[in-house]
């Protein structure tokens, strides 16, 4: 494993139990040597399930199984892989997949499609899945319902540090708790954008209602990141509702009585994907783009990301250099409308361009000062209208070269 990055959290949270969820971790020499690489995660009888998924027309054999299997709304099992994407195998692949699910239920005593598949890790190569399927009981016997930690460090790859989330809502006055982890750290780039993420509650939550606030939430956090402008084969974001909560079931996602629930799962969601950017391969600053004045609120994130992006902007805030020039020049590219004698630029909430032009007495020590920190904002509005929209990058240094360089030796 490299370095933890500089910008990780102090610690992985504190998480408490999520009644009907039990996890295990276990090492079955998958790719890696001395560490975990296998992930089991059984829940409660009912639990229900939503899912988003990467939008790559070379979506691994995994997420196509994941994506039909959610459509009925149910799961028991989640297993997860790390080391192997099992993505472009070909029909090797899709038995490997298929193997791995029947292991699975027959073990829980569950239906095919309540059983959740996932593999991460490098392309082209075939899953010994046999390694997998040998390792489920062995996986199984060792479940608990507070091995978060483990199970977050079990599915990492080139991640520096295990990610993870907690929160507590009401819904209808009853306490619910939320939890979730992610892993992440190349290959980040909507739709949607990180690598594996799951999410649990003791909620008693619909699948239908699932569906539609997880695809909410992931509108406004994992697609507002990226951290090189590629999207995985394998991204895979899942929600899962227990029912053990006890809370009284609520049939539309836009009840009133869902607002703090809503509130939260976002505020989980976003923290999350903040974490897969702070791990960013290489990174050493965490970047905010917050983009005003477009035609919309699509346009505006369209913008940000062209800046996100932009290989010179991301060198630029590796450098500590305040090229803002380079923010002009991806605003330019990003094919929405612009006002360029109307565009004015921050960097951290210094006024460096206006109207069109540089800053009337513009001071570049104090932007330069801010260039050399660990958390960069960057506000551009371009002049045009009403739409906004945050996201959310990484600078780009010479170890994200390193880091993928090196990663099938």
């Amino acid at each position: 494993m490299t370095t933890q990055s500089p910008l990780a959290p102090d610690r992985f949270p504190s998480m408490p139990v999520v009644d009907g969820v039990t996890l295990a971790s276990h090492a079955c020499g998958v790719r890696y040597a001395d560490r975990t690489d296998l992930l089991l995660v059984e829940m409660a009888a009912g639990t229900t399930a939503a899912g988003v998924f990467t939008r790559s027309l070379t979506a691994s054999a995994p997420v196509e199984w994941c994506r039909a299997a959610v459509a009925k709304g149910r799961a028991r099992v989640l297993v997860v892989n790390s080391g192997n994407a099992n993505a472009f195998t070909g029909s090797v692949g899709v038995a490997s997949v298929s193997r791995t699910v029947d292991k699975a239920a027959d073990m829980v005593g569950c239906k095919a499609s309540e059983v959740y598949i996932a593999s991460t890790g490098t392309i082209g190569v075939r899953l010994p899945d046999e390694k997998i399927t040998a390792a489920l009981d062995d996986a199984r016997a060792k479940l608990k319902p507070d091995a978060w930690l483990e199970a977050a460090q079990a599915i990492m790859t080139t991640d520096t540090y295990p990610k993870g989330a907690t929160r507590t809502a009401k819904i209808d006055g009853t306490e619910v708790v939320i939890n979730g982890f992610a892993k992440g750290a190349g290959m980040i780039a909507p739709d949607m954008a990180t690598m594996l993420s799951y999410v649990f509650t003791d909620a008693a939550l619909p699948a239908g209602v699932l569906q539609d606030l997880l695809s909410k939430g992931v509108d406004r956090s994992f697609n507002c990141i990226t951290v090189d402008s590629d999207t995985s084969t394998s991204d895979t974001l899942m929600l899962f509702a227990t029912a053990k909560a006890g809370n009284k079931v609520i049939k539309d996602a836009k009840d009133k009585r869902l607002a703090d629930f809503k509130a939260k799962l976002f505020d989980l969601l976003t923290d999350l994907a903040h974490q897969v950017v702070r791990d960013g391969e290489g990174a050493t600053k965490f970047v905010t783009i917050t983009v005003t004045g477009a035609a919309g609120r699509k346009a505006a994130r369209t913008i940000g990301m062209a800046i996100a992006n932009s290989p010179l902007v991301k060198t630029a805030i590796a450098g500590e250099d305040a090229n803002w020039g380079r923010v002009v020049m991806a605003v330019g590219k990003a094919g929405e409308k612009a006002n360029r004698d109307k565009l004015s630029i921050r960097m951290g909430g210094l006024l460096v361009a206006d109207q069109g032009e540089i800053a009337a007495g513009y001071d570049e020590a104090p932007v330069a000062r801010h260039m050399k920190g660990k958390e960069i904002s960057i506000e551009v509005d371009v002049g045009v209208g009403k739409g906004k929209a945050t996201v959310w990058t990484c600078d780009l240094t010479h170890a994200y070269i390193d880091i993928n360089g090196s990663y099938r030796t």
